[in-house]
């Protein structure tokens, strides 16, 4: 039975660890030392090493897993990766035979300029496009990419499982909260998330859906959102990538 497994990294990264009885699928590994000493605990072996886009904290450790086992490394074609063997992008299919499972690829630029996602198994795997409650910087992309990326992401199926690289979860909130003060399923997330953290699990992960009901980048046609958004903005704006953008420049801004 597979399992995805969080296996934190640095501050508040998650490597996530595609898993069952016997191979492990390492997505985003920018460490290898705790993905290996996951994999030595449990006594799997790894099968494959899937990345989303080129920062380090996301691709610093495959070289050093490659000397742990050759293995294919999936990876934006758009992007110059060191390690990646199989470049791929829109209309891409990643297979993972030992694992039983495939994922369709999709560009998602935006954060920066050829990221991907990988969505199968009711599973997506973003990256740093999507965040729970937000979303990722426009380190090079536009407003209108990262819009358009975002729009992708929100049409895939509600029950969607999603799996984000940060757990930035409270602190979207925080934002979030600013935008939409009186969205009640926004404040009852607060709730069951803040106590989540408490307990020491991650908010991880998500679902489209509960990210369409309160992450204010996938509600830039919501009156609530337009209107927060036109007063920072200081005049009204009239389409969602404008929204977007005077939304994403107030985060910015925190």
């Amino acid at each position: 039975m597979m399992k995805i497994i969080p296996v934190p990294a640095f501050e508040d990264n998650y490597i996530w660890l595609i898993c069952d009885g016997s191979y492990a699928a390492a997505v985003d590994p920018g460490d290898a030392e705790p993905v290996l000493d996951y994999l030595g605990h449990h006594g799997l072996r790894l099968a494959a090493i899937l990345t989303t886009h080129h920062h380090g904290d996301h691709t610093g450790g495959i070289e050093a897993l490659l000397r742990h086992a050759a293995v294919p490394v999936y990876g934006p074609r758009k992007e110059n990766i060191p390690g990646i063997t199989d470049p791929v992008g829109t209309g891409d299919t990643v297979r993972l035979p030992e694992l039983g499972v495939e994922f369709a690829v999709l560009d998602v630029p935006g954060h920066t300029a050829g990221h991907v996602a990988y969505y199968g198994a009711n599973s997506l795997f973003c990256g740093d496009t999507l965040f729970t409650c937000g979303c990722g910087k426009l380190f090079e992309g536009t407003p209108a990419q990262m819009h358009a990326s975002l729009q992708k992401l929100a049409a895939l199926p509600d029950d969607t499982q999603v799996y984000c690289a940060h757990e930035y979860t409270l602190e979207n909130i925080r934002f979030a909260k600013k935008v939409e003060p009186a969205n009640r399923q926004l404040l009852e997330r607060e709730v069951h998330d803040c106590l989540t953290r408490e307990q020491g699990r991650p908010t991880l992960p998500s679902t489209i859906a509960l990210e369409k009901a309160t992450n204010p980048f996938l509600r830039c046609e919501h009156p609530a959102v337009i209107e927060a958004a036109s007063h920072f903005f200081g005049s009204p704006l009239d389409d969602a990538v404008k929204v977007f953008a005077a939304v994403r420049e107030w985060r910015n801004r925190l």
